[in-house]
């Protein structure tokens, strides 16, 4: 099995379940948001290569084959992506690119690979139609408007994928993730839950963009991970795009009531502009919440740990990594 950036928040919990399950995992990451220790130190199944990806698949050598190919290697957050839109879009268009080239050789006997590329709910760009479907049309932004960037690059990975499917018989699914949370996840690149966690803490002020009352619906890695595999595994999935994700909406003001609730912290909201937490100009949607019916028909997916699990198990995680940096 081989995991593009799977040092990576998603990536890892993924290689974990692999491993878990008897899998020898190859992992491709270049540690620029994945983090080595993400993963076991030392795993008789494991071979980690740091690299970026174009340059690990071309010095594979032909001998080199994978039943599986999970691409989860992107740049991913709201502030990665305003701060370096270049990198952004280089790397989600061109790693994507590369890897599907990979892919359609790189099963056993040369055949196609079972691949699963990472896409987002952000192609959804403006989309007032609530819930998401697969199939709804979308509307972005001003180029001007740099966030809508990242949109258009899992747009047209998307388009890659699917196009690789009907030209090369590629068995390839895009999956929509949306706003997956949990252990090991970073506030530092815009993450909202590790960000309000690490602030709660901390006893800091929990700072909340724009007024809290845009909602979101946020799932657990461990569920989201825990699909992957059934996803690549099912023929009906093959040239298709999914949500996965959680439906249980709530706003990002009660998701920070809720943080400071659940680990009994002092800390208060501090509600700051958009324009002073990104750039001038930067554009949110209100509602975000995927219709699931596709996926659930496909695995039978439905999400099991609830959010209040998931904050305590991200507290006790930073913690854990606060202890670790100590003298």
């Amino acid at each position: 099995m081989l995991i593009s950036g799977g040092a990576g928040f998603i990536g890892s919990h993924l290689a974990d379940l692999l491993l878990a399950r008897g899998d020898f995992v190859t992992v491709v990451d270049n540690l620029s948001t994945g983090r080595r220790a993400n993963l076991p130190d030392a795993h008789p199944s494991l071979r980690f290569i740091e690299a970026d990806l174009d340059q690990a698949l071309a010095a594979f050598g032909p001998g080199e084959t994978f039943h599986e190919v999970y691409h989860l290697a992107a740049a991913v957050g709201v502030k990665l992506v305003i701060d370096d839109p270049i990198g952004s879009i280089e790397t989600n268009i061109g790693q994507t690119a590369a890897l599907l080239r990979f892919a359609v050789r790189a099963g056993p006997d040369g055949r196609p690979a079972r691949t699963l590329i990472a896409s987002s709910s952000e192609v959804y760009g403006k989309s007032a139609r609530v819930p998401f479907r697969e199939d709804d049309d979308v509307q972005y932004g001003p180029t001007t408007v740099s966030r809508w960037s990242y949109a258009q690059t899992k747009a047209i990975d998307e388009y890659l994928a699917l196009a690789y499917h009907r030209t090369h018989a590629l068995p390839v699914v895009a999956v929509r993730f949306f706003n997956t949370v949990g252990p090991r996840q970073v506030g530092e690149y815009g993450m909202v839950l590790p960000r309000f966690v690490g602030a709660a803490l901390r006893g800091n002020d929990l700072q909340v963009h724009g007024d809290g009352s845009q909602s979101r619906c946020f799932c657990d890695v461990r569920d989201v991970a825990g699909a992957l595999p059934a996803l690549i595994a099912s023929p009906s999935c093959a040239g298709r795009v999914l949500n996965l994700g959680s439906d249980r909406s709530i706003t990002i003001r009660e998701l920070a009531d809720l943080v400071v609730r659940v680990t009994q912290s002092s800390s208060r909201l501090a509600f700051v502009p958009y324009a002073a937490a990104y750039a001038q100009g930067f554009e949110d949607l209100l509602v975000r919440r995927p219709d699931l019916t596709r996926v659930r028909e496909a695995i039978g997916f439905h999400a099991r740990v609830p959010l209040e699990q998931t904050i305590r198990d991200v507290a006790a995680s930073l913690r854990e990594g606060a202890d670790r940096s100590r003298p």
